[in-house]
């Protein structure tokens, strides 16, 4: 990996977008609300918030471990159908021309 932090982080980001894209396009459309880059461990922690066909609206963490090229999942909350309006407003980090949650895994 690069020297320097941010190169670093530029790229465990593109790395995250490979690995979570896959992932997270069947809740399509999907937010990035927050990120948090740990360089000493080669790792971001974000958070998304889309619609799950099971719960309703979440905010689900996930931590990407770019060493091992591992996404893994850490929880996720309940949100409020004013934040979900306000959320809606903004670009999504996963678009989609039409929502069909309903063939999701439900993972």
């Amino acid at each position: 990996m690069p020297t320097k932090t941010s190169d670093k982080v530029n790229l465990m980001r593109e790395k995250r977008d490979a690995k979570a894209r896959v992932h997270l396009e069947q809740y399509a459309p999907v937010w990035l609300v927050d990120e948090t880059p740990i360089p000493q461990d080669d790792a971001l922690q974000f958070n998304v918030i889309f619609y799950h066909p099971r719960y309703g609206w979440v905010n689900r963490r996930y931590r990407y471990d770019a060493f091992n090229d591992v996404l893994y999942h850490q929880g996720q909350n309940l949100v409020s159908e004013t934040l979900a309006l306000e959320i809606e407003e903004k670009k999504p980090y996963i678009a989609a021309e039409t929502i069909n949650t309903v063939n999701s895994y439900g993972g």
